[in-house]
């Protein structure tokens, strides 16, 4: 008789450990989810409501009532979002490649002074940030939004690490030696080579980007140009707080992600994994 493979007490142990650990990360969102289906009485209730209504489409009315930009402030995010992302790609991909490949003086301090911007609180560059703004007379624009995110020291230093492990020295000198300038061989060698990395940064950055709510509280004025968390956050000093409502456009906000996550979790696992390997 075949012997059955039966885990033993330690992976009996792991797995409860990674069990309970998803059921609390999962949790929020499954009372967001349920709780965007019920009325507010219901979900102050005790015990709360464990399983979908029907108010969905009741909550979404009352958030269009209070909220009458949602949709301009949903256009807004997935705007400043996508932006954003293109430009870190671009950006953090260029940078990650010279500090990969190039030799130049100072390059090991340049990288250190770009790695020592992630022990910096975001909150920080607030004050700066809003003067910059202010100056060039961006505020209350996208472009106050995009363009301070538009290069991370996180994205470069994942491109770095994916280019010198995943991309051989020989093939870029090969191309140099058939004629490919620096940028061509960039753009035809390098790219296509490095997707998983690629993908794993512009997923991060979208979603940072997409959550993101202490810039635009500090360089947005007018609620048509509030990002969906600002405009969300707004529904709760206005009056008494449906939250019903605030789930229900939470609900919404947070649909794309998970599609978007769904679709690039593969990509994702692939691109944080492979620069640990050195090829």
């Amino acid at each position: 008789m075949e012997k059955r493979n039966i885990l033993d007490p330690g992976q009996w142990i792991a797995f409860m450990v990674v069990a309970l650990g998803a059921m609390i990360m999962l949790g929020p969102f499954y009372f967001m989810f349920v709780f965007a289906t019920h009325s507010n009485t219901d979900i102050l209730s005790v015990p709360p409501p464990v399983w979908f209504g029907g108010q969905f489409m009741t909550n979404v009315q009352v958030l269009l009532e209070r909220l009458p930009y949602f949709w301009n402030n949903l256009g807004v995010s997935f705007y400043v979002a996508i932006i954003t992302t293109a430009l870190n790609l671009f950006f953090c991909s260029l940078a990650g490649y010279a500090f990969a490949t190039y030799e130049f003086r100072f390059k090991n301090l340049l990288f250190m002074i770009v790695m020592s911007t992630l022990l910096i609180p975001p909150f920080l560059g607030m004050i700066p940030t809003t003067l910059i703004m202010t100056l060039f007379g961006w505020m209350n624009e996208p472009r106050a939004l995009y363009l301070p995110m538009a290069c991370s020291a996180l994205g470069v230093f994942l491109m770095r690490q994916y280019i010198s492990s995943a991309i051989p020295r020989e093939l870029l000198e090969a191309a140099r030696m058939d004629g490919c300038g620096e940028f061509a061989t960039f753009r035809h060698i390098v790219l296509p080579l490095t997707g998983p990395a690629m993908g794993t940064l512009g997923l991060i950055t979208f979603i940072t980007s997409w959550n993101n709510f202490m810039t635009p509280l500090v360089v947005m004025r007018d609620m048509e140009m509030y990002t969906v968390p600002l405009a969300l956050r707004a529904l709760q000093g206005s009056g008494q707080v449906p939250w019903g409502a605030i789930c229900a456009g939470s609900s919404i906000a947070v649909a794309p992600l998970l599609v978007i996550f769904i679709l690039a979790s593969r990509r994702l696992i692939e691109g944080m994994t492979a620069g640990a390997l050195k090829g």
